[in-house]
């Protein structure tokens, strides 16, 4: 049977997404994508927004999380506040940019997708030097067997 990489992103899970694992079988809209195109080289990703009409069913057969290093522009504790009044909200915009380091994505084998997602992992600690580089995790790649689908690419060991 085929076998395609999808890649299912942090924020469908987190929004509307069912946890599933692996040797479950899933039915998921699945959009095309080019590998290149910041899917992390996978053939199609869920979208459970404004997807295909028809649901596409296969069996997981593997679950990678996506942690993506980024480097951070802007240190969120450098902007203060403006004083409150008692009871009084205040949101301050932190102007955090985040820019994808290139190559700088692991995989890490997991049996379980996870409803939700590690906030981001800081690799320096204070003082903090600006950029800053962050690792999230970003979503999972999925490995999954799907009857009729097109095969993996070459040199896909999946």
């Amino acid at each position: 049977m085929p076998r395609t990489r999808v890649f299912y992103d942090c924020a469908e899970m987190e929004c509307c997404g069912t946890p599933f694992a692996v040797g479950d079988e899933v039915s998921w809209r699945l959009l095309r994508t080019a590998g290149a195109d910041g899917h992390y080289g996978a053939a199609a990703r869920v979208e459970n927004h404004g997807g295909p009409d028809r649901a596409t069913t296969g069996r997981v057969r593997g679950i990678d999380l996506v942690h993506q290093e980024y480097l951070a522009h802007h240190d969120p504790r450098a902007v203060a506040p403006p004083a409150a009044e008692p009871g009084e909200v205040i949101f301050v915009a932190s102007g955090r940019a985040l820019e994808p380091v290139p190559g700088a994505t692991v995989l890490e084998p997991v049996d379980v997708c996870p409803k939700w997602f590690d906030a981001f992992e800081q690799e320096d600690q204070p003082p903090r030097r600006v950029p800053y580089r962050v690792r999230l995790a970003v979503g999972v790649l999925v490995t999954l067997d799907v009857p009729g689908a097109t095969p993996g690419q070459p040199g896909d060991r999946r």
